[in-house]
């Protein structure tokens, strides 16, 4: 015990490391070149000015608006807050750089403050013509036409980044750390230690490219990054909700599997989500699709509350809609555009209640996967059983009649094909209203069939209704045209708009997302916020010419990864002493120039799942019902466990699994007692190590034991220390002793830092 305690202080102490090397620090700047408005001017802008200067109106302290250029370069009778050229003439710069508490901007009771590199930014942009342009994420997509390859092209522009800074690469990891590191990363599984030693074998020059080919050609791959979008998607097994039954909110996960496997193109894949239902001829395969709007919250809705506060309720369902579906699809934050305008992106409330009408259009419920005219007899005949059902229940003496009615229910059923057909919790196009019904009851009403628009919400408040609002898609998205959504629900039509209007949008913030899953990080910090709040990439050109790329290959992910696992960036070893460690922690310690690769503590799903991997117990079965993880003789994917919105489990919680009743955009690792704790005494573990155990019963020396262990849990022989060191734990004098003495040398090798990170 005191052994294993051990090795977990090293375990703290190494997480602890990792999470220093997170510290808060200035990057390096490329070249001092031209200040890029939308970089690194409209971020320091939105920070420190749009509060008082900005987009709100209702926060606005004068009419200057530092977000509009016709404004901010106005002639205002003796001053102008920005004259191109001349920063001693601009009363902007005048203002920052002022020793005068009562000249100063921002003003020192405010609380904010500009840095010194921020004031030379601004001074810069308006000595250099303070060329105005459009925020960034907005901004059209270069054309980037190359004959190069994508692989080669992302070496390029990091390179570029890292030379400008002086730093240099790390070398590339060893073949061991590659392929372990592309097996978690494409499947979320380890690879077998004979898998990586025909790869360290393997002299032929497409043998890279094979086992990245053979990992994405895999069903797990599917696994893996269902679970990336499954996160974003507030995926859950049980919604916790009053009213709905999502027994089958699986087949939603599935599907979902079945679509990165497929490599389904990345903008059908967000239409069939949003709108299967109003597609053409769309497969019933597709319709679980539809859970992902179907599996959003529904709150509690007590029917003798007051319209007044049901109306609040369904208000708030449309609002986390439009939050999930604006920050996973677009990176922004439309929804806070709820009670007033958005104080720092071009949202309006009138873009909100456009947006909201289309989910007040919508309705949830249950859809049989079947065609539509067979879906339509099972529905009639669900009618007539539920309406004897509840004459039945008023039976009570009338035992004849209760026969014949219960007889007439078991033949509509028998004589309905399909009538216990599977179904999926989906949405369909149908309105919702809250009114009075009668004096003690509030109603709630589905009109099937019928678009709604809304009115805006003054403040907020759906009790008061101001103008009508007409269903449409993002002024600052489609700043030409009014963009009508108002065929059926409009869900479609945004589905469309989103792939039309926006579509460098789009690009980018899911390309963002992708190579945080390679990286740790994104090139942009904030994956749901690209908005002015929102981190500037650190490789602009890069995230730009991969959006374009992606869309050049029919939105393709499969492609994406490819080219990123092609790349030496990807390649890179993350030893720290690899690549002049001094220098570079000192000018990028968080290692936004990428001169190195990130070491990564395992997702739960992955360090549960190599854990049975280690013990052979693994059922790589894809797809079906979920399994309740408190079952420790489950050996199926962490992934089928039940996610409980109401009662998420505690292994899950204790490993930041995150939220499942709202969008997540990234996971973030934790240090804390009880994970330490669950390595130690978790049943699961222990049950894990005991199999490890009993299957190496059979082997007597312990050299070779110790050797077998090694090449489970790290796909490798130990080391000369480390086998001497296992031998030295394995001898004990009672043979009685020997299997409980490796359970534990197998339990400990399960809590090591080898074990739980990937390099």
């Amino acid at each position: 015990m005191v052994r294993t305690c051990i090795l977990f202080h090293c375990i703290l102490a190494s997480l602890s490391l990792i999470a220093g090397l997170l510290s808060s620090a200035a990057l390096v700047a490329e070249d001092s070149a031209a200040v890029r408005f939308g970089y690194d001017v409209r971020p320091v802008l939105s920070d420190k000015c749009f509060r008082c200067h900005g987009p709100d109106q209702s926060t606005r302290a004068t009419e200057l608006r530092l977000d509009d250029e016709q404004s901010a370069k106005q002639n205002r009778g003796d001053e102008t807050a920005i004259v191109a050229f001349q920063p001693d003439q601009s009363d902007l710069i005048r203002r920052i750089t002022s020793i005068d508490p009562a000249v100063r901007m921002p003003p020192p009771d405010s609380g904010l403050s500009l840095s010194a590199a921020e004031v030379t930014t601004l001074t810069d942009w308006v000595s250099q013509g303070a060329h105005w342009a459009g925020h960034w994420a907005f901004e059209p997509l270069p054309d980037v036409s190359s004959a190069s390859s994508a692989h080669d092209v992302i070496d390029q522009l990091v390179e570029k980044r890292r030379q400008a800074a002086g730093l240099q690469a790390a070398p590339p990891a060893d073949r061991r750390t590659l392929l372990r590191r592309l097996a978690f990363d494409v499947t979320g599984l380890p690879p077998s230690a004979d898998e990586i030693d025909a790869f360290i074998s393997d002299a032929a020059p497409d043998a890279w490219s094979r086992r990245i080919d053979e990992r994405l050609a895999s069903p797990a791959y599917g696994e893996r990054w269902g679970r990336v979008w499954l996160d974003m998607a507030r995926y859950t097994d049980v919604t916790a909700s009053w009213l709905n039954n999502t027994q089958n909110a699986w087949r939603y996960r599935d599907w979902v599997i079945q679509a990165f496997n497929q490599d389904r193109p990345y903008d059908e894949f967000v239409r069939l989500q949003l709108a299967a239902d109003e597609m053409a001829d769309v497969a019933i395969e597709d319709l679980p699709a539809l859970g992902y709007m179907g599996l959003s919250p529904t709150y509690w809705k007590e029917l003798r509350l007051a319209p007044e506060l049901i109306r609040v309720i369904v208000a708030d369902e449309w609002d986390e809609r439009i939050d999930t579906v604006s920050r996973s699809l677009l990176g922004l934050t439309v929804s806070c555009a709820r009670c007033h305008e958005h104080k720092f992106d071009p949202v309006s409330m009138d873009d909100y209640y456009a947006l909201a009408g289309i989910f007040a259009s919508t309705q949830q419920t249950n859809r049989l996967l079947l065609p539509k005219d067979e879906a339509a007899v099972v529905n009639a005949a669900r009618k007539q059983v539920a309406a004897l059902e509840t004459k039945l229940k008023g039976l009570k003496a009338e035992t004849t009649e209760h026969q014949q009615i219960s007889q007439r229910i078991a033949d509509i059923k028998a004589s309905t094909p399909h009538y216990n057909a599977a179904s999926a919790h989906v949405v369909e196009f149908s309105s919702v209203y809250v009114m009075q019904d009668g004096p003690d009851a509030t109603k709630i009403e589905y009109r099937e069939g019928e678009a709604r628009e809304l009115p805006l919400f003054p403040r907020g408040n759906p009790t008061i209704e101001g103008k009508p609002i007409q269903r449409r898609f993002l002024t600052a998205l489609s700043p030409d045209e009014s963009v009508p959504l108002n065929h059926q629900s409009g869900r479609l039509d945004l589905a469309n708009a989103i792939f039309q209007k926006s579509a460098p949008l789009a690009a980018r913030v899911i390309v963002n997302r992708v190579w945080a899953q390679h990286f740790g990080k994104g090139l942009s910090r904030t994956p749901s916020d690209f908005g002015a709040q929102g981190n500037p990439p650190s490789h602009p050109e890069l995230l730009d010419y991969l959006a374009a790329q992606l869309i050049a290959h029919n939105w393709s992910l499969k492609w994406l990864h490819r080219e990123i696992l092609l790349s030496k960036t990807w390649q890179q070893g993350s030893s720290v002493e690899a690549a002049a460690s001094q220098m570079a922690s000192e000018k990028d310690p968080e290692n936004r120039l990428l001169w190195r690769q990130n070491p990564r503590r395992l997702d739960i799903e992955m360090w549960r799942d190599a854990m049975l991997a280690a013990s052979r117990r693994l059922d790589r079965t894809v797809g079906g019902p979920p399994f309740q993880l408190t079952d420790n003789q489950q050996v199926r994917r962490t992934l089928y466990g039940v996610v409980d919105r109401h009662d998420l489990n505690g292994m899950l919680r204790t490993f930041d699994f995150p939220e499942p009743s709202a969008h997540s955009p990234e996971r973030l690792p934790t240090i804390t007692p009880l994970q330490q704790l669950f390595s130690l005494n978790a049943e699961f573990v222990s049950v894990q190590a005991a199999t490890i155990a009993e299957q190496l019963a059979g082997i007597s020396a312990d050299e070779e034991r110790v050797t077998e262990c090694y090449r489970r849990c790290f796909g490798r022989r130990p080391s000369d220390a480390e086998r001497n060191l296992g031998i030295r734990f394995l001898a004990v004098d009672d043979p009685s002793q020997r299997q409980e003495r490796l359970q534990d040398y197998a339990h400990s090798l399960l809590g090591l830092n080898e074990f739980l990170f990937v390099d």
